[in-house]
């Protein structure tokens, strides 16, 4: 069964006069192999999937494959909080071409830790031989997959990767210590590459990389290699970036950052709103610190 590994960029997507802007997504796609990402994920949190409709998924899924050209692969967001849902997103995903899909755990149901063995069961038994990143953010959904609950999704030949995004790096221990290499793990949280590696990750699913993707492209191949003094002088380089593009909900940052890399519009979906001008002006004078935006 296929996995994946490396530095993935969680896309964002553009919007323009309230429609998908597929014009500039391309450009973001095209940005991102440019700068050495190994995988695309469009359709997750950062691309605002929840405000968009199937058939705009659909077509930004499609548009993400027809550009990655079988140059990375594309992994596509797919998680709802419900069960069904989420089956049926699968299948629109393969549809539209992608290599793979990344499932979040149902989030407002709060489900059991057997809930959510039963969800990724039925969604690896409508898609068999279709490869999952099971996403785990407690921070959003409400709900924690713990390590036990990990192990079990090893019975599943179709779950192939876990995205941890608690920043724990203790939890990182404990899914190894779990599962060994049957799940390649994948860090979901910018502010620990580094030693989320150490611990034993493969790769990140990344925010920041929309923005600096050569940057963090560099620092999860020099993590993995060993080369540790270069990988944290890029870990803390690029700290204070990771602050600032969190520093209101996400992907209200970053998508004002692609608009002054001149990518595409700031244009976001209710309720997420425009960034407040403070920290606006914080985010722009990092972005030229770190040779992003000149002027």
């Amino acid at each position: 069964m296929r996995t994946f590994e490396g530095s993935m960029t969680a896309l964002a997507t553009p919007f323009r006069e309230g429609a998908f802007d597929e014009a500039s997504f391309r450009a973001l796609v095209r940005q991102q192999i440019a700068g050495g990402t190994n995988v695309l994920i469009p359709m997750g949190t950062t691309g605002e999937a929840v405000t968009m409709s199937a058939e705009e998924r659909f077509r930004a899924i499609r548009v993400a494959v027809e550009e990655a050209a079988g140059r990375v692969p594309v992994v596509a967001g797919a998680g709802s909080n419900s069960t069904a849902e989420t089956v049926e997103n699968v299948k629109r995903a393969r549809e539209a071409g992608a290599d793979g899909t990344l499932i979040v755990t149902p989030y407002y149901n709060k489900p059991m830790q057997a809930g959510l063995v039963e969800h990724f069961r039925a969604v690896a038994k409508a898609h068999p031989g279709f490869p999952i990143i099971a996403y785990n953010v407690p921070g959003r959904t409400g709900v924690d997959l713990l390590p036990e609950t990990a192990l079990r999704l090893c019975d599943f030949p179709e779950v192939v990767a876990i995205k941890e995004a608690t920043g724990n790096m203790a939890r990182a221990v404990d899914l190894v210590e779990k599962c060994g290499e049957r799940l390649t793990l994948l860090s979901g949280d910018d502010f620990t590459v580094l030693p989320f590696i150490a611990c034993g990750g493969k790769g990140v699913i990344s925010v920041s990389s929309n923005v600096a993707p050569r940057m963090m492209a560099d620092l999860v191949a020099a993590a993995r290699a060993g080369e540790l003094a270069k990988a944290r002088d890029i870990q803390v380089r690029m700290n204070e970036l990771h602050r600032l593009l969190f520093i209101e909900s996400n992907p209200i940052p970053v998508k004002w950052a692609l608009h002054k890399l001149g990518l595409f519009g700031p244009e976001l979906r209710l309720p997420l709103v425009p960034m407040s001008e403070p920290n606006a002006k914080k985010l722009e004078a990092e972005l030229r610190k770190l040779g992003l935006v000149q002027g």
